[in-house]
């Protein structure tokens, strides 16, 4: 079973996190289930910049994204090359390393 290993974030996971997860669940599903409150302002439908992460570790053995994708990240708060959103990216077969940025475009947070 494939690892998702969170770096630390000063207010989503301060000491970082190791998460089990299944092949085929994003890493933003992945990081909910363990208590990791990532914002989702869409509701996981690729409409908003806010679940992006930085993958570290790991980011060849992800599915390309898509044009729908893509056109969301040129959004994003530091956009780096290694960039997901994290509601579309899923693990596959192999340990990953995310960083969840520090900032997002999100003017106003939800609690989900």
């Amino acid at each position: 079973m494939p690892q998702i290993i969170f770096l630390p974030h000063d207010e989503l996971c301060p000491d970082g996190a190791v998460v089990e997860c299944e092949n085929g669940e994003s890493i933003l599903d992945a990081a909910l289930k363990s208590g990791i409150d990532i914002e989702h302002a869409c509701e996981k439908s690729c409409a908003c910049t806010t679940c992006h992460v930085v993958v570290r570790e790991g980011f060849d053995s992800l599915a390309e994204s898509d044009e729908l994708e893509d056109d969301m990240l040129d959004k994003a708060w530091g956009l780096e090359p290694e960039s997901r959103l994290g509601c579309q990216a899923c693990v596959n077969n192999e340990d990953l390393v995310v960083e969840i940025p520090k900032y997002t475009i999100n003017m106003v947070s939800e609690n989900h």
